[in-house]
């Protein structure tokens, strides 16, 4: 997207607003992700991998409750994680591009998660030394699962890459294809600056994914898109593709439609 519509988006942020902004983008990440991931349930290729993405699915939303939680606290006037989750408009949502794409074929959820497991790996283990103690601990406490997330979509990439010609050529272009959503996970926000003391930028980590990526790609026999091609961006500013709108019409809808009811 052109530098003059990025520069229309940007915005200085005192502390505080970062430090919501940065949860946000923690939590929606998680948010949209698992909610993408659900959709495999009853799907999956044999009943091994659906119900080991179906736990997946509801790691990403547990990590999400917990972020919303401080978001909420941090929000106050009224604000609780469902509120968060189910009654805020796409524009305010700043998840990743990446996690809104299609599930598409298996290789496509493979190729997206394998994408933004590793980021998620070396970020939240950089979190486990940050200076935010609430950040710190939810950390702490998700690392196992990222770990296990992370392994099992680089072994599926792997096994997928070397398996079959066809396995080969599907995840060789799900790679391709979702390879220009992934530079946005590196983009250096406004909000990193204003938090240089507290909290790792994402660009911090960049030179690990990469390296990892390099890695589980060269033992698929797959191709690694280069880093330097155009990359996509908007998701972090509240700009989103088309796919949004659709995963959160179906997201929110009983909350929306029942907004007083519990359980």
């Amino acid at each position: 997207m052109a530098g003059g519509w990025l520069n229309s988006v940007k915005r200085d942020f005192t502390k505080e607003e970062a430090l919501k902004e940065y949860l946000y983008f923690l939590a929606d990440d998680s948010l949209i992700l698992g909610q993408q991931l659900s959709k495999w349930c009853s799907n999956g290729p044999v009943l091994e991998q659906d119900i080991a993405i179906i736990n997946t699915a509801l790691d990403h939303i547990g990590r999400a409750r917990l972020l919303y939680q401080e978001l909420a606290r941090l929000e106050g006037n009224g604000a609780t994680e469902d509120t968060l989750a189910y009654f805020r408009d796409h524009l305010n949502f700043k998840n990743a591009l990446l996690v809104e794409q299609p599930n598409g074929h298996w290789g496509d959820t493979i190729a997206r998660s394998f994408l933004i497991d590793t980021f998620n790996f070396y970020l939240y283990d950089s979190l486990r030394n940050c200076k935010v103690d609430s950040i710190k601990a939810i950390a702490e406490k998700a690392i196992k699962e990222i770990s296990y997330q992370a392994q099992w979509s680089a072994e599926w990439v792997v096994r997928l890459g070397d398996g079959t010609e066809e396995s080969h050529a599907k995840i060789q272009e799900s790679i391709d294809n979702l390879w220009m959503w992934s530079g946005e996970l590196f983009e250096n926000h406004p909000v990193f600056e204003v938090l240089n003391d507290d909290l790792p930028s994402f660009v911090s980590i960049k030179e690990q994914w990469i390296k990892k990526v390099g890695q589980v790609l060269k033992m698929g026999t797959l191709i690694m898109p280069s880093p330097e091609l155009w990359m996509q961006t908007g998701g972090r500013y509240g700009i989103h593709s088309s796919q949004l709108g659709f995963i959160l019409g179906e997201m929110q809808s009983l909350a929306r439609s029942y907004p007083n009811a519990s359980w």
